[in-house]
């Protein structure tokens, strides 16, 4: 978060930490974009008007430098030229203030659920499984696999949360864009699939069941 004004910085910090957000905080333009370009974040909620380097350009250098974080203005501009300004430098979302806490966390949580453009990772491998990005094509020890879609999002979604544990909630949220139990069992059966086709024919298995956890995707089995 880049916000000059030090009270709204930290109230907002400490909502959102409540809210299981890990949140750095910056109140000058400057240290803000040292923060976007040498570190990994989710959003970046950014304050138009900062000292040392403004929010518009600060979100030009960073677009320019290939930086693809989502980024959330939050400012008291509100006009529309406002706000066509911000989506034109490569904003992605627009909230001006004053605002409801309840608002910001929604389109939060929004924003980190569209996937990120990631132009330096296009092959994810574990153990002898590989998943290229741009062909959607899926290869284990060298065999070409015959992966559907979902199947596809499935196994790409693990594989980037390797050795993690993965609830049913994660992968209906993430996978199928479901947030809420829609009372099936479109995990276990696409689950099953994939165990199939990933890990029957082969002498090891990738995924793992945690009992009553989820799923883990475990290159060490």
């Amino acid at each position: 978060m880049i916000e000059d004004d030090i009270q709204t910085l930290s109230y907002l910090s400490k909502g959102l930490t409540e809210e299981s957000h890990t949140v750095d905080g910056a109140s000058n333009g400057l240290d803000g974009l040292e923060l976007a370009q040498t570190r990994t974040y989710d959003v970046a909620i950014i304050d138009r008007m900062l000292p040392g380097i403004d929010g518009l350009q600060l979100v030009k250098t960073l677009r320019k430098s290939g930086g693809h974080v989502k980024v959330l203005f939050l400012t008291s501009l509100g006009g529309i030229d406002d706000r066509v300004q911000g989506f034109e430098v490569g904003g992605d979302d627009y909230l001006t203030k004053p605002f409801a806490f309840s608002e910001l966390l929604a389109r939060i949580n929004a924003l980190g659920r569209r996937p990120t453009i990631a132009t330096e990772i296009m092959i994810l491998r574990v153990a002898d499984l590989e998943l290229d990005i741009i062909k959607r094509s899926v290869t284990r020890a060298g065999k070409a696999i015959d992966i559907q879609p979902r199947e596809f999002r499935l196994l790409e979604y693990m594989m980037r949360n390797v050795g993690r544990v993965l609830t049913r909630t994660m992968l209906l949220e993430r996978v199928w864009d479901i947030h809420f139990d829609p009372k099936t069992n479109v995990v276990e059966t696409h689950m099953s699939r994939l165990r199939s086709k990933i890990d029957v024919p082969f002498k090891s298995n990738l995924i793992e069941t945690i009992r009553g956890s989820g799923y883990k995707l475990d290159a060490s089995r």
